[in-house]
C-alpha cells in the first residue's frame, strides 16, 4: 500500500490534483482574490461601522444618547463617538429660544363680556434630558398650559382691566406657566398677548365713550384757558393799578416836597423881609408887597376864563399904597413919620388924547 502511494504514475493520472503545478497556481490565484475581497469587505464594514458610530451634533442642539433603549447621557455640539448597535440617538433637542403660538380663543371676563384673545409664548430648553423624557409633546403641552392659564387669568378681570392691564396679564401668565414647566427642564422667557378684540357693540360703545371723554377734556381745557386768561388779565390790571398808585404816591410825595420847599423859601423870604423891616428898611416891605401883587396879577392873567384884564387902580395909587405901608412900618418901629413922596404926574393912556 505504501508502494501504491508513492508510485509516480499515481500523481500523473490526477488522483491528487494539487500535485499539478498549474492547478496549484490557479488555486493560489483564486485564494488571493478571495482574501482581497474579504479584506476589502471587512474594511468597508469597519469604515461603515465607524461612520455610523460617529455622531455630529450641530450648534444649538443636544442629542440624548440611549444604550439599548435606556438613556445614558447627552451629546454636546461637535463630534461624538458612540459604538453603533450599542448606542443610539434618542431625541434631538433644540436648545435655542423658541416660540409657541397661542391660538385665538373666546374668553368671558369677570363682567360677562366676551373677548377674543391670542398670544405667543417664548421658551428655551435648559435640560435636554428632562425636555425629552419628562413630557411627551413639549410644544403641545406648552400651548395647552398657556391657553388654560390665559383663560383663568383673564376670567378673573373685568373688560376694562383686560384692555388696560395687558402688562399685568403678561406678567401673571409668565409666572404661572414658568412655574408649571420647571419640571420639564425649560424656561419660559416671555409671554405676550398679540391681540384683544372685544365685540363690535362694545367697540362702538367704547368709541362713543372716548369721544365724550375727549370733548369733556376739551371743554375743561378751554375753561381752564379762559380762567388762566382772566387771572392773567386781573393780575395785569392789579399790577397796573399798583404801579399807578405808586406813581400817584410818588407824585404826591414830590408835590408835597415841592410845597415844603416852597413854604420854606416863602418863610425864609418872609423872615428876611421881617428882618429888613426890623432894621428900618422900608424898601424891603415895599418890594415884598409889590412882588405879591405882581404874582397875583400874573395868576389872574393866566386863568383860562380871563379874557380881559382890568386894573382898577393906577400905578401911582400902588406906589402911594406902598409908601403908606412903609410909613406904618416905620411908626411901628418907633421912627418919626416920614413925609410922603410927592405924587407922580399921571400917565396918559391912548384914550386920554381927546381930553387933552
Amino acid at each position: 500500500m505504501v508502494n501504491l502511494l508513492v508510485r509516480p504514475g499515481i500523481f500523473d493520472v490526477g488522483l491528487f490534483p494539487s500535485a499539478n503545478p498549474r492547478h496549484s497556481q490557479a488555486l493560489l490565484r483564486g485564494d488571493g482574490k478571495m482574501l482581497t475581497t474579504f479584506a476589502l469587505t471587512v474594511t468597508l464594514l469597519v469604515l461603515f461601522y465607524l461612520a455610523v458610530s460617529v455622531k455630529v451634533v450641530r450648534q444649538g442642539y443636544q442629542y440624548t444618547i440611549e444604550r439599548f433603549g435606556r438613556f445614558t447621557e447627552v451629546a454636546r455640539p461637535g463630534l461624538n463617538f458612540y459604538p453603533a448597535f450599542f448606542y443610539s440617538v434618542g431625541r434631538k433637542i433644540n436648545m435655542m429660544e423658541q416660540v409657541v403660538d397661542i391660538p385665538g380663543q373666546e374668553i368671558i371676563t369677570k363682567d360677562n363680556a366676551m373677548v377674543s384673545v391670542d398670544g405667543v409664548v417664548f421658551f428655551q430648553v435648559l435640560d435636554a434630558a428632562k425636555a425629552a423624557y419628562e413630557v411627551s409633546e413639549l410644544y403641545v403641552a406648552i400651548m395647552q398650559l398657556a391657553t388654560t392659564n390665559l383663560r383663568t387669568v383673564m376670567g378673573s378681570m373685568d373688560l376694562d382691566e383686560t384692555l388696560s392691564k395687558r402688562d399685568e396679564i403678561n406678567a401673571r401668565l409668565l409666572s404661572v406657566v414658568d412655574h408649571a414647566t420647571n419640571a420639564w427642564g425649560i424656561k419660559i422667557t416671555r409671554v405676550e398677548l398679540k391681540d384683544i378684540r372685544p365685540p363690535a357693540d362694545i367697540v362702538n360703545a367704547m368709541g362713543r365713550q372716548m369721544k365724550a371723554e375727549r370733548e369733556k377734556r376739551a371743554l375743561i381745557l378751554e375753561s381752564e384757558g379762559l380762567r388762566a386768561s382772566e387771572i392773567l388779565k386781573a393780575e395785569g390790571q392789579k399790577q397796573s393799578q399798583i404801579l399807578e398808585a405808586e406813581g400817584r404816591r410818588e407824585a404826591a410825595f414830590r408835590d408835597a416836597e415841592a410845597r415844603e420847599r416852597e413854604a420854606e423859601a416863602e418863610a425864609k423870604a418872609t423872615q428876611m423881609v421881617s428882618e429888613a423891616i426890623a432894621s428900618g428898611n422900608a424898601q424891603a416891605i415895599n418890594y415884598f408887597v409889590a412882588q405879591k401883587y405882581v404874582e397875583a396879577v400874573s395868576q389872574f392873567a393866566s386863568s383860562p376864563n380871563a379874557k380881559t384884564i382890568l386894573f382898577p387902580v393906577e400905578a401911582t395909587q400902588l406906589i402911594g399904597t406902598l409908601g403908606g405901608i412903609g410909613a406904618l412900618a416905620k411908626e411901628a418901629l418907633g421912627d418919626g413919620p416920614t413925609p410922603p413922596a410927592p405924587p407922580a404926574p399921571p400917565r396918559r393912556g391912548p384914550f386920554d388924547r381927546g381930553q387933552a
